[in-house]
């Protein structure tokens, strides 16, 4: 089988999808991306860089920038794939990350090559996370410019031959035309890297938390509302009362991934911690981490934070509930769809600092009564969530698709107030 993957990034999504099909001689794979990253190779795997020819224009309206920007990629995709078609490459199959442009012209330089496309996130003005947060309204600005964001998510919804969405509420985002050809698949995760080491102590280069009775982690590409960090800083300030031995490690960069940033130039970080006091002595802020001291900082975790609005949900706490993490989770609909509170992790209000620092006493006042909870969070991932049980499936889809054999069309997905509902 002949593929060609497209992202901005290398590997990104498809790593181990590529790794996988890497291994077999028979296939013949090129990655078509933007940042090579010399440091990473799959063997197997192919590169071809692409680079657009400009940034968008800044008289651009800033609606449409978005938009330039995705043709400007797919402009140099486009050109990337006639010199791979004048080499003689011509892929089955074209598995790209629709919204930043790379997938947009596929068709047109390979009619006959089945798309699949990797569908993340459809954005709305109003009932998921843009207008969530009450204290931060959208201006009719804001509204329009959303709108027009989804033009090339769209544009690869009509010309793709398949979809796919890593969770139910990511697909239920997306216009209900356009569900029937998007499968639900998660990416996964290596559950034997990612999992339980009972009594482990917390040592990283630059920090020794050997000594701590106590762990309370947050993970997070960034530190910023959209993961709920201020609620996060807050909630700290209540457990720092109650729970005098307890250290809080925070693995995120101080940077904004997600939404606005503040307009006083601060980062939120800055912000919060000139706003709410706290012990230092006892809050560790390690920025972003290599995989495996990653690992050790979720191993030694007592109680593993994680908040988001209703958005994409973040592959870090299925990597937690995957080292048997007790997660204190907002009771949001992406959390909502894996965490069954009191089950395999515990729902808070993701605006309640005070009940978000509650829970994570409770948890870590009993913490024998937690075994359960964290064998059924481990449980969880093995049976839905499990690399050996997700990637198989992930492979033959690719393989379907490739030779124009698409499974049955997928229902529709409607979301209710407190439930995901499959009709």
């Amino acid at each position: 089988m002949r593929v060609l993957f497209l992202h901005p990034n290398f590997p990104a999504q498809f790593r181990h999808v590529a790794t996988i099909l890497g291994r077999d001689p028979e296939n013949e794979l090129v990655f078509g991306t933007k940042n090579e990253r010399p440091e990473w190779k799959i063997p197997g795997v192919k590169k071809a860089l692409f680079t657009p020819s400009r940034d968008p224009r800044p008289e651009t309206h800033h609606y449409v920038r978005p938009l330039e920007s995705a043709v400007l990629h797919g402009q140099a995709v486009y050109r990337t794939l006639i010199a791979l078609k004048n080499q003689g490459f011509v892929p089955d199959l074209v598995y790209g990350h629709s919204g930043w442009g790379p997938t947009l012209f596929v068709k047109d330089v390979f009619p006959e090559a089945k798309l699949m496309c990797y569908f993340e996130w459809f954005y709305w003005a109003h009932g998921s996370d843009a207008d969530f947060d009450p204290a931060d309204p959208l201006s009719p600005d804001d509204e329009a410019k959303i709108r027009v964001k989804n033009a090339p998510i769209l544009m690869d919804l009509y010309a793709c031959d398949w979809g796919l969405s890593p969770t139910i509420w990511q697909k239920s985002q997306f216009p209900k035309e356009f569900q029937p050809k998007i499968s639900v698949m998660h990416d996964g995760v290596d559950t034997e890297f990612f999992k339980p080491n009972p009594g482990a102590k917390l040592v990283l280069p630059n920090l020794d938390l050997s000594h701590a009775e106590e762990i309370v982690t947050y993970v997070s590409r960034g530190m910023e509302p959209y993961r709920g960090f201020p609620e996060f800083i807050e909630s700290i300030a209540y457990l720092q009362e109650k729970r005098p031995n307890c250290h809080v490690v925070i693995v995120a960069a101080e940077r904004v991934c997600y939404g606005k940033s503040l307009p006083n130039g601060k980062s939120y970080k800055e912000e919060m911690l000139e706003k709410v006091p706290l012990d230092m002595s006892r809050v560790h802020f390690v920025g972003t981490l290599p995989y495996g001291q990653y690992l050790k900082v979720i191993q030694a975790s007592d109680a593993h934070i994680y908040l988001t609005r209703p958005f994409v949900l973040s592959w870090s706490m299925i990597e937690a509930m995957s080292t048997g993490c007790v997660i204190v989770g907002s009771d949001t609909s992406p959390v909502r769809e894996v965490i069954r509170d009191g089950e395999n992790g515990f729902l808070v209000d993701f605006f309640s600092p005070k009940q978000i620092a509650d829970r994570v006493n409770e948890v870590l006042e009993h913490p024998t009564k937690m075994v359960h909870i964290r064998e059924n969070a481990r449980k969880t991932v093995l049976e839905q969530y499990a690399h050996s049980v997700l990637l198989p499936k992930h492979i033959d889809l690719m393989k379907q698709v490739a030779v124009g054999q698409f499974p049955e069309p997928q229902p529709l997905v409607k979301v209710r107030e407190r439930e995901l509902v499959t009709p």
